[in-house]
């Protein structure tokens, strides 16, 4: 798909996007309760779609009626044999559910995009690796099997918090108590707690020991609950990023006691435009493209703690740093920071490519308000806000889509 964009500005009321983040989680809780559960504001987003069919695959229940979906838990102790998770291209989901299938001791296979199974689970492997846990990735799937063990577990506390969380799924359920002890830097901590809070949801508690230490009090059980998935800071944070352009939109239905780390957007927008302030991003590595082209219009801008977004639905510093140069703005890429300097910014001369991630797509059409411009791969949105030009739109943005 296609979208073309004319230099315009929007205004009025929009409700924030339902937390992605929060949505996975919210789902899994109910798939693993005991009971069902009824969750509201669901998107039909890809990811959406990839943790339900997941869920299904393990043996959970549902059904959907606009926004709200009912669940009825699966017994995940016996999980049909040979069960295929098929997870599309949401990492979260694949690093999620993996722990989730070890309960029992039956063989599992995981599906998805080349992409997403090119993406790194060296954390699992080791942990597998000591366990006895067979583990074995294609380029089309993952095959594992065997039975987790509670007990102690020492990991990273720099690599991605997907891992942290998968854990937490599915270590309440078993009969001893686990630790995990997560080793200096600790980052992301803003989705483990965001995870704690969705797992409190349900009855099941995990709680820090120390600021690195997780207990995990062994023999909980999840209980299906009714609950509401809140607005979505990360995704709030592209029309948040308009008015920065000139725009008149007030976003509702966002928690301001939220967990969600991307609520940084608000202080990090403020620093934008004030000198070339150094950001630190690997607490919210997902606002990294946003604030990136932000940074383009408003004099740059230096992000460190960069790193991660090499392992994204794209290699987002390198993608966005492409696409900003159309824009006139240098951009330099290093091992864990970004630079982007200060120039004079001007309508691309030519198409933008989305590289098939919704974040480059949606940061490149919140610049293509302010200068107009073409963006190839525009589909690429529907992985997390299949609304997302639909929104616009309804704002007063001149967007026409074409099929490619």
């Amino acid at each position: 798909m296609i979208a073309e964009i004319k230099p315009s500005k929007g205004k009025g009321i929009m409700a924030a996007p339902p937390s992605k983040s929060m949505a996975h989680r919210l789902l899994i809780g109910a798939g693993l309760a005991n009971g069902t559960s009824v969750i509201e504001g669901i998107s039909s987003s890809e990811d959406m779609k990839a943790t339900l069919d997941c869920l299904a695959a393990i043996g959970a229940k549902y059904s959907t009626e606009g926004d709200k979906v009912t669940i009825t838990g699966a017994d995940i102790r016996n999980i049909p044999t040979g069960a295929v998770l098929k997870c599309r291209e949401s990492g979260s989901t694949l690093r999620f559910f993996i722990p989730i299938c070890l309960l029992d001791g039956k063989t599992f296979t995981f599906t998805g995009s080349e992409k997403l199974l090119s993406r790194p689970l060296s954390v699992y492997e080791d942990i597998f690796k000591k366990q006895g846990i067979f583990f074995k990735a294609e380029p089309d799937k993952i095959t594992l099997g065997g039975k987790l063990q509670s007990g102690t577990y020492k990991i990273k506390g720099n690599i991605s918090s997907q891992f942290i969380t998968g854990l937490l799924f599915v270590l309440p359920l078993m009969e001893k108590d686990s630790v995990i002890q997560l080793i200096p830097p600790v980052e992301s901590c803003s989705y483990i707690n965001l995870t704690i809070e969705a797992l409190k949801t349900f009855g099941v508690e995990v709680a820090w020991q120390d600021e690195k230490t997780l207990f995990i009090k062994g023999g909980q059980s999840y209980k299906a609950v009714n609950a509401k998935v809140e607005g979505d800071y990360s995704n709030a944070a592209f029309f948040a990023a308009l008015n920065e352009l000139g725009s008149e939109i007030e976003l509702t239905g966002l928690d301001p006691e939220s967990r969600q780390g991307d609520k940084v957007y608000e202080k990090d927008f403020a620093l934008l435009g004030k000198g070339t302030p150094t950001i630190n991003i690997s607490d919210c590595p997902d606002l990294g493209p946003i604030l990136f082209a932000v940074a383009a219009v408003k004099g740059g801008g230096i992000f460190t703690g960069t790193r991660r977004l090499k392992i994204k639905e794209s290699d987002r510093a390198a993608a966005m740093a492409e696409e900003l140069a159309k824009f006139g703005v240098a951009v330099t890429v290093h091992e864990d920071s970004v630079v982007v300097y200060p120039h004079d910014f001007h309508a691309p001369k030519e198409k933008l490519c989305g590289h098939n991630d919704h974040r480059i797509v949606m940061s490149c059409a919140v610049l293509c308000t302010l200068t107009g411009g073409i963006i190839e791969g525009a589909e690429a949105s529907a992985k997390s806000l299949p609304d997302f030009f639909e929104r616009l739109e309804n704002l007063g943005f001149e967007v026409t889509l074409y099929d490619a």
